[in-house]
């Protein structure tokens, strides 16, 4: 079998997933990690048997290294992902694409400039809980689909991240940070998004970290904290959803619900691979769960990589691709812009919804 050679930039916390699930993949050879703390990238590499730990600038600059895994802060995507692109390597980052509408375009068109591909995080709707939810509105389960919400709503991550900072500052927020999740799996599920609508405020201009080890430490809050929005689909559909750091008591809403017009469907939380997944249809009077019909129902973050190398090595199409990636940025902002301006938020960006998943067509481990 073919091997797509690929090194990782960036060892911090979610490093550790992708680093495993990569040498899970027959098709995929992780050859090397960098990071701007090389001691960092050095523990990580003999942790996860990485053969090389080095330099970014190392790292980029080795001819055998095919598929760069960017895995820096956000407000690095854009940087490294150009300078991956313009070294000759095919880009798969961690979302979002890119903090601001200008820079996702300038890594497109750098990809398309070099002929290269970029694919992006999340890739959690490939999993077998979501591909199971796509399965049974393919199957016209409930119908035409009317309708949808989506609830991510907790106490942010000054309590439990090492280092939380950057999900308050410009780039983060729970928009920025879990609106990919949510977003993605909404556009898997039901196509491309037209217009939006949206409300934001920062609901605590300053945040006390109680993790270890920045226990005290101060943070100036600069991105909104709790937004709420309208979702037009280009199908007709129209959806909700509340994204928000602000709710210290927690929250019992499911993740998403989708509404159609011979039944509703409980889909599961976007941020995990498995389900459960749940169908009431218009006569029933109760829910029934669905078994899951694929696989990747476990943590399997490197998914849509190995979906992307295949289509390197192969041709062919890959789902978590740029083009969705940035009308998912584009999204973002728009419920950030409707707020600030007082107005609709039309999209100027589109998609195809990403092909579905057959059992046959699943990348093989």
């Amino acid at each position: 079998m073919k091997k797509l050679k690929i090194g990782i930039v960036g060892c911090g916390n979610i490093s550790s997933i992708y680093m495993e699930n990569c040498q899970k993949f027959d098709h995929l050879e992780l050859v090397a990690c960098a990071d701007l703390d090389e001691q960092r990238a050095q523990s990580q590499a003999e942790k996860y048997g990485v053969p090389k730990a080095c330099s970014v600038n190392e790292l980029l600059s080795d001819p055998d290294i095919q598929l760069v895994i960017n895995l820096t802060i956000p407000k690095a995507h854009a940087t490294v992902c150009i300078q991956a692109l313009e070294a000759g390597k095919h880009v798969y980052t961690e979302k979002p694409l890119a903090v601001t509408r200008e820079e996702g375009k300038q890594i497109l068109e750098t990809a398309k400039k070099h002929n290269l591909l970029v694919g992006s995080a999340p890739d959690t709707f490939l999993g077998a809980g979501i591909q199971t939810a796509i399965h049974l509105i393919e199957q016209g389960e409930i119908g035409v689909p009317i309708g949808a919400s989506a609830f991510m709503i907790h106490r942010g991550h000054e309590h439990w991240h090492p280092d939380p900072a950057f999900f308050y500052d410009i780039g983060g927020g729970p928009m920025f940070d879990m609106g990919p999740y949510y977003l993605t799996a909404l556009v898997s599920l039901l196509g491309p998004i037209e217009r939006i609508s949206g409300s934001t405020r920062i609901s605590y201009p300053e945040r006390t970290v109680t993790s270890e080890p920045k226990a005290g430490t101060k943070i100036q809050v600069a991105t909104p904290t709790h937004i709420s929005g309208v979702i037009d689909f280009a199908s007709g559909a129209i959806g909700s959803i509340t994204t928000s750091f602000d709710a210290f008591g927690g929250t019992t809403l499911p993740p998403i619900e989708i509404y159609g017009s011979e039944g509703t469907l409980l889909v599961p939380d976007p941020n995990t691979f498995g389900g459960p997944v749940s169908i009431r249809k218009r006569d029933e009077k109760e829910f029934v769960e669905v078994p899951l019909s694929y696989g990747y129902s476990q943590n399997s973050r490197g998914l849509g990589v190995a979906d992307m190398a295949k289509a390197i090595l192969n041709g062919g199409k890959y789902r978590a691709n740029g083009e969705l990636a940035y009308h998912v940025l584009e999204a973002m902002h728009g419920f950030h812009d409707s707020s600030d301006n007082g107005t609709h938020y039309k999209m100027e960006s589109s998609c195809e919804r990403p092909e579905s998943l057959t059992v046959e067509q699943q990348v093989s481990k």
